[in-house]
């Protein structure tokens, strides 16, 4: 089993930006493809990037291509998402995920943190 735990979240104005960080315990972190889901209210759990175990192959919804970036660190067993130029609509409840597929899909299923809040003001 693999626990995550995620930190970073907060407020931050329009264009700002923030880190997510999210550390993992218990089985070998680097066998885990890590990604990056967020859930805003009323809406459904969404895509928002994936990492593999290995760090070398990377996807991006496209909403933030551009502006986010997924890094790991698998000696500290954590993951990061460093979110640049923050819009409103970024507001969500982050979660991190580890899967043993790298997949965008929410059916993989696998490890989940308990969310972090990301509040974006315009």
């Amino acid at each position: 089993q693999v626990q995550l735990v995620e930190s970073g979240g907060g407020l931050v104005q329009a264009g700002g930006s923030l880190r997510l960080s999210c550390a993992a315990s218990g089985r070998t972190f680097s066998n885990y493809a890590m990604r990056w889901f967020r859930q805003a209210p009323g809406k459904e759990r969404e895509f928002v990037a994936a990492i593999s175990g290995s760090g070398s192959t990377t996807s991006y919804a496209d909403s933030v291509k551009g502006r986010f970036t997924i890094s790991r660190d698998n000696a500290k067993n954590t993951g990061y998402l460093q979110m640049n130029s923050l819009k409103a609509e970024d507001t969500a409840v982050y979660y991190c995920n580890a899967a043993s597929t790298f997949s965008r899909s929410l059916t993989v299923g696998g490890y989940w943190g308990q969310g972090t809040q990301v509040t974006v003001s315009s």
